[in-house]
């Protein structure tokens, strides 16, 4: 009986000792796997192309641009699906700035009329988890309108993605400094619409999630972009990632 109770104080100790070498046992497999979040932008204005989009499937996030023709259905039905929603914010750019449509926040505006313009695109894109720039290569780079973009969210308890349309973007340091759940852009998938380049750049995604740990996408509402997130979203534990919510994602960073 003696033996015994030693034979399994050993197992015991020899269980407890291949824990502390292989931490990830214990984990389950969702926790272990690297994350990747993807995030459709630009909702609002193609109604097919958008309905499509929001029947992915997961917890795929959608950015949807303020007043639209089509802002009020999207959000409605990503909301009844449970799906995160962003608001899209169209921000001054360096050129082709009449892309930008309405809501826009520049630099020539002062900061009663940035605020007031903001808060109206939030009533306008209802049950958000956070904002990410449209566009924006030129007012990201600015720290004062930044901060006021950072007040405004911090007051809502918001997160804030950077599109990072510009390398130059100011907008982590602020979010850092104002203490605000940050996430950015690690890649575009759909820069080119054609189905290899999509197909290669989803790949690219599951290298640097596997590298990093996490990796963030931000995807258009294509036919040819959603056909390919169907396809890898449908089976995408064959690629040894786990797809999660944009909340989720900024937890696992913060850990």
């Amino acid at each position: 009986m003696y033996s015994y109770l030693i034979s399994v104080k050993y197992i015991h100790l020899l269980f407890l000792f291949l824990i502390s070498l292989f931490p990830a046992l214990v984990y389950s497999d969702s926790v272990s796997k690297p994350s990747i979040s993807i995030i459709i932008d630009d909702l609002g204005y193609r109604q097919k192309e958008d309905l499509l989009a929001l029947s992915l499937p997961g917890p795929v996030a959608y950015a949807i641009l303020p007043h639209a023709p089509y802002t009020k259905k999207m959000v409605s039905i990503a909301s009844k699906n449970g799906k995160e929603i962003l608001l899209h914010q169209p921000m001054q750019a360096y050129e082709n700035n009449e892309l930008l449509g309405p809501g826009a926040l520049t630099l020539n505006m002062t900061h009663k009329e940035f605020v007031k313009t903001l808060e109206k695109n939030m009533s306008s894109v209802s049950n958000i988890i956070g904002v990410n720039n449209h566009m924006g290569s030129l007012l990201t780079r600015h720290p004062g309108h930044m901060q006021w973009l950072m007040n405004v969210i911090k007051e809502n308890e918001y997160i804030y993605v950077d599109s990072l349309t510009s390398t130059s973007s100011v907008a982590w340091e602020i979010a850092e400094k104002n203490k605000i759940p940050f996430l950015s852009r690690d890649i575009f998938l759909d820069n080119k619409k054609d189905l290899d380049y999509i197909t290669s750049k989803f790949y690219e995604l599951i290298e640097i999630a596997k590298k990093e740990g996490t990796a963030l996408a931000i995807a258009h509402p294509h036919f040819n972009t959603i056909k390919i997130l169907k396809k890898f979203l449908d089976d995408i534990d064959k690629y040894g990632v786990k797809l999660v919510s944009i909340k989720t994602l900024v937890e696992i960073k913060n850990q």
